[in-house]
């Protein structure tokens, strides 16, 4: 039987798996969904169309499912957020529904870590096995790429990507996409390098390590013609590279966006 501390307030139409447990003083909407083995532990509010995904765990003071803060949208019921399973939501985290730009609808994933005060803005979509370090925010309309790093007191501007496996260092302002498995710092974030501590101990070869590396280096370090020009030969010279392939096609894809690519120059 679903565990439901006297205290808490559960809105009817609400739906409990009969393994969550829901801890003093929470407050569940109506339209909320809590997942099998779901623990909220205490002073936990969902708000509105909020899913959370079996197993995740939720700390007091963490708000999920808010309206967006977007001046140009005004909430509509439709307006959901999705958390997936496993993942660790610590205290005093805020993780925000969609707005129509993107069918109302924000994504967090599998397996993540949200440590205390981190910010999900609305419309945003989060991957797998992301950390985002405490008071770690995003603005809206952000993608963060599966076993991203954010590290303590970073921002991200809206509509900005966070690709695969990237690593964005403490205090560090994102103001531009970052491609997979880089490496970002500085007060006004800037390309470091390959993110080599993340991608070793996520099991990458030494060689698909030494392969991204010399890619990094003729993309974003070599003084042979313009970048534009590396890039189009980048694109026949590495073509049988899944992995560098990845990073290559991410940058084609933020040249067309709306924040442009994070270089080590910018």
């Amino acid at each position: 039987m679903t565990n439901i501390h006297p205290s808490a307030v559960i809105e009817n139409g609400a739906q409990i798996a009969q393994s969550a447990e829901i801890g003093p003083f929470c407050f569940i909407s109506s339209k909320a969904k809590i997942g099998e083995n779901v623990r909220l532990i205490a002073n936990v509010t969902v708000l509105n169309d909020t899913t959370i995904g079996e197993g995740t765990i939720v700390f007091p003071g963490a708000v999920l499912g808010g309206g967006p803060q977007d001046h140009g949208n005004e909430f509509k019921p439709e307006a959901k957020l999705i958390i997936g399973k496993n993942n660790i939501i610590r205290e005093n985290v805020t993780m925000q529904c969609g707005t129509p730009k993107e069918h109302f609808t924000t994504v967090v994933g599998d397996n993540g870590m949200f440590m205390v005060n981190s910010h999900i803005a609305h419309d945003c979509i989060v991957g797998n096995n992301v950390i985002m370090t405490n008071n770690a925010v995003i603005g809206g309309h952000v993608h963060i790429g599966d076993g991203a790093i954010l590290g303590g007191n970073s921002a991200v501007h809206q509509f900005c990507h966070i690709g695969r496996k990237a690593m964005v260092g403490g205090m560090t302002g994102v103001g531009r996409d970052v491609i997979p498995f880089g490496m970002v710092t500085g007060d006004r974030g800037k390309l470091r390098g390959l993110n080599l501590v993340g991608l070793k101990r996520s099991g990458f070869t030494n060689e698909e390590i030494k392969s991204l590396t010399h890619a990094y280096m003729f993309l974003f370090k070599s003084k042979n013609d313009n970048f534009e020009t590396r890039l189009t030969t980048a694109h026949e010279k590495y073509k049988n590279n899944p992995l560098i392939l990845e990073m290559i096609n991410f940058i084609d894809e933020a040249l067309k966006g709306k924040r442009n690519i994070l270089t080590a120059e910018a």
